[in-house]
Formats: structure tokens, C-alpha cells, sequence
């Protein structure tokens, strides 16, 4: 088999920051012949990043994975890889139930990528490799980006804060901060590809600590000559700092939009989450944030179902909501990881009521997002053009400054360019209008 004619599939499962690691591991494997390919069938070489922040993500691997023994089986040549925080969590298990798998790779290890496959390639025995977790940073990265016009660039890896339901710090390491040349560097090498816009990515980006502040990161980046959009996620609360928030404001290309995870609305749970911030210094932080950029667009995480959670604490969440006014909310059903202190707490709560709080909230939410969206009818907003509708190419996407998406119809726009639309109609999720 020529190396020209290697082909690689990468299945990517989780959050932003796994997107940012496939494309980088798609970037050291195209230095060794291998181009993407979207047909498994077609592939030499399968390689699945996954997550494991919650049960759902890990039972469609488990499925995925047994899918492909099928494939292997008509295909002995065929290198199956898994990769990413799942990988790092259950390392040599993964194998032991699944043997079709060639290799496991950690979050620690994904640099060394292409180094296994050539082993692979000449010698094909198992390998796993989950060591180094909190090692050294690779300096030299060569992704692979998906996209035309967004990108993502990491800024730091781990987390230090140890939410009491969250597996990340066990599987990502200790925080370690990339410096700021090489964040400039591959900021610079993005614009260069084409990318307009560009995410800041960190599990807690408040934290950065590469020899500035993240604040002072920020407002470097936003200088860089072709960056026309500039975000960053995500944010811990009891780290946004006032620097920040100056950033923000006084930013040319740094776009009005915060995401902030609370995670929960009652004090007695977030102490139980281990947040280390109360409800009250929460909401003094948004009226700070709104004070300072009034158009911001304040996005967040909300769990329902984690053990202890009571009618009372639920009731509290949802008078929460309705005081913060959220623009959009993620929310999430508690999901027990074992290796966390919450999978040993007591008072887990049933799945019918995990189930019932969250359409509840669901519902609080989705009639603020609307009312939210309704104010912006009759409106001109700036919108960045990403490109046809996945179901209608007569109607182009696109979202605003605070990360509203927009349909509208497509007129002489091109991917990537920056048009005004009137907004003429809103729904919950989703905003209508005509470019002008």
C-alpha cells in the first residue's frame, strides 16, 4: 500500500476541545500519507476520540466500536484506534472487552499518534499507552482544520477544580498553559488558512497562566492583523476576573458572548458540586458583566438530578433562571462517573425524576431564550456567514456577535464574509431575516 493512497476516518465524540485534538491528530497523520476520508469502509485507518463526561457519550462509543468489528473482520488491514478521555479512563479495558482494538491512546499521548501508527503498520500487536496525563505540552502542532471559517485554538489543558460530578480532572491532568508565542503563532497560521474567526479553548480559560493573564491574552490575540471574531470558552465564575470583563468591553474583534456554567441555582448544591461560589456572588458577577457590555449574550450549563437535589433546591434553580435570564441554557442530566466523589454520595435521585426536572427546567428556559430572541425582531445585526443550509442551500447560516444563529436567504454572500440581516422573524433557538 503506497502512502498516497492511505485513507483516515476520525469519529469525533465530546466537547470543543476533542474537536481541536482530532484535527491535530489528523494533522501528524497526514505527515505520515494519510487524508480524510468520510467512508469507514474506505478507511485504512479508524481512529475514534472520545469523551467520557458523561454515560451517553460513552455508550455511543461502546456502540460504535462494536460496529466495527464487523468491518475489521472483512478488513484484517484495517488499524482501529481509540483515543481521548474515555481512552484515558478505562486504558487496557477497553481492549480486554473489545480486541478488535489496535490501540488506546490518553489525553497525554495524542502527539505520538502517528509515531503508533507506523508501529502499527509494520507490526500489528496491541498497544496502549495512557501515561503522562499532566506531561509536557507538545510545542510543534500541525492540525488539520475542519471548517471554513471557525476554528479552534487551545490555550491551556487540564483542570485544577475538582467539581465533585466531574471526571475531567482525572482524565485531562492538572493545568498546564501553552505560551502565548505560540498561541500568537497558531492564531496567525489559522487567519493564513482563511479562518475569520477564531475560539480561545481551556477547560477554565480564567485560569491561563503562560506568563500573562488571560485578559491580557485576549486583547493580544484581538490585535492579530485577519482576526474578525474573536470568543473564548469556557469560563469558571470564581475566576472572571474585572480585567476580563474591561477586555471585553473595550475589545474591537472580542465578540459579546459569555459563557458562564453555574451548574446549579441553590447554594446547598453548588457547595455539594464543589463550585466554590454562592448563588448571590453569581448573580453579582452578571449584573457586573451586564453593566459593563450591555448587548452581552450570557449562555450556561445546568445539571438537574444530582444526589441530594430536593423539590425546594429544584424550585430555587428555576426562580434562578427567571431572574438571570439566561439567553440559552445546556442542561444536563447528573450522569454517575465513577472516580468522582458525587458517585458515592448518598440520595441519588431516581431517573423518572431526573427526567420530569429536566423538561421542567427545559421548559423555564426555552420561554426565556424566545423572549430573549423576540426582542431582536426588526433589528440589524452583524452576522458571519458560514455557508448553506445543511437541509436547504437556497438559505444561508450564519451567527451574530453574541452567537445567535441566522437563516437567510442566500443572495451573492460567500463563507466567511461579515453581513448585515434584519432580523424578521424568532423562534427559541434560532433567529430569520434578510441580508441588507
Amino acid at each position: 500500500m503506497r502512502d498516497m493512497e492511505k485513507k483516515l476516518k476520525i469519529l469525533t465524540y465530546g466537547c470543543q476541545m476533542n474537536v481541536a485534538d482530532s484535527e491535530r491528530m489528523a494533522g501528524l497523520l497526514k505527515k505520515i500519507g494519510y487524508t480524510l476520508t468520510d467512508d469507514a469502509e474506505d478507511a485504512d485507518l479508524i481512529l475514534i476520540n472520545t469523551c467520557c463526561v458523561r454515560a451517553t457519550a460513552e455508550d455511543k462509543v461502546i456502540g460504535q466500536i462494536g460496529r466495527f468489528k464487523t468491518l475489521k473482520q472483512k478488513k484484517p488491514s484495517l488499524i482501529l484506534g481509540v483515543a481521548g478521555c474515555m481512552a484515558q479512563k478505562e486504558g487496557e479495558n477497553l481492549i480486554k472487552r473489545a480486541p478488535h482494538i489496535d490501540f488506546v491512546l490518553g489525553t497525554g499521548q495524542s502527539s505520538e499518534v502517528a509515531r503508533v501508527v507506523e508501529s502499527l503498520e509494520r507490526e500489528r500487536k496491541h498497544f496502549i499507552d495512557t501515561s503522562n496525563v499532566s506531561g509536557e505540552i507538545p510545542s510543534e502542532v500541525f492540525p488539520l482544520r475542519g471548517g471554513k471559517v471557525s476554528t479552534f485554538i487551545p490555550i491551556m489543558y487540564g483542570c485544577n477544580n475538582f467539581c465533585t460530578y466531574c471526571i475531567v480532572p482525572y482524565v485531562r491532568g492538572r493545568e498546564r498553559s501553552r505560551p502565548p508565542e505560540e498561541i500568537f503563532s497558531e492564531v496567525k497560521q489559522a487567519v493564513a488558512e482563511g479562518f475569520k474567526e477564531i475560539t480561545l479553548l481551556g477547560q477554565n480559560v480564567n485560569s491561563y497562566s503562560g506568563g500573562m493573564s488571560f485578559a491580557e491574552l485576549l486583547k493580544a490575540v484581538d490585535k492579530i492583523a485577519g482576526v474578525e471574531r474573536l470568543r473564548f470558552m469556557t469560563s469558571h465564575p470564581k475566576d472572571l476576573s474585572d480585567e476580563l470583563i474591561a477586555a471585553i468591553a473595550g475589545g474591537k474583534n472580542i465578540c459579546e458572548h459569555i459563557h458562564l456554567p453555574v451548574q446549579y441555582g441553590s447554594d446547598k448544591i453548588l457547595k455539594r458540586m464543589n463550585r466554590v461560589y454562592t448563588v448571590e456572588k453569581y448573580l453579582r458577577l452578571v449584573e457586573k458583566i451586564r453593566a459593563a457590555i450591555p448587548d452581552v449574550s450570557l449562555t450556561t450549563d445546568l445539571i438537574v438530578g444530582f444526589p441530594g437535589e430536593t423539590e425546594e433546591d429544584f424550585k430555587e434553580t428555576l426562580d434562578f433562571l427567571r431572574e438571570v435570564k439566561f439567553d440559552a441554557a445546556f442542561t444536563f442530566i447528573y450522569s454517575k462517573r465513577s472516580g468522582t466523589p458525587a458517585a458515592t454520595f448518598e440520595n441519588q435521585i431516581d431517573d423518572a425524576t431526573k427526567h420530569r426536572r429536566l423538561e421542567e427546567l427545559m421548559s423555564v428556559q426555552n420561554e426565556i431564550s424566545l423572549e430573549k430572541n423576540l426582542a431582536l425582531k426588526d433589528s440589524v445585526v452583524e452576522v458571519l456567514v458560514e455557508g448553506a443550509s445543511k437541509t436547504d442551500e437556497k438559505i444561508f447560516t450564519g451567527r451574530t456577535r453574541s452567537n445567535k444563529l441566522i437563516l437567510f436567504e442566500h443572495g451573492k454572500e460567500n463563507a466567511g464574509e461579515l453581513v448585515n440581516v434584519k432580523i424578521s422573524q424568532a423562534q427559541t433557538w434560532l433567529l430569520k431575516g434578510k441580508a441588507i
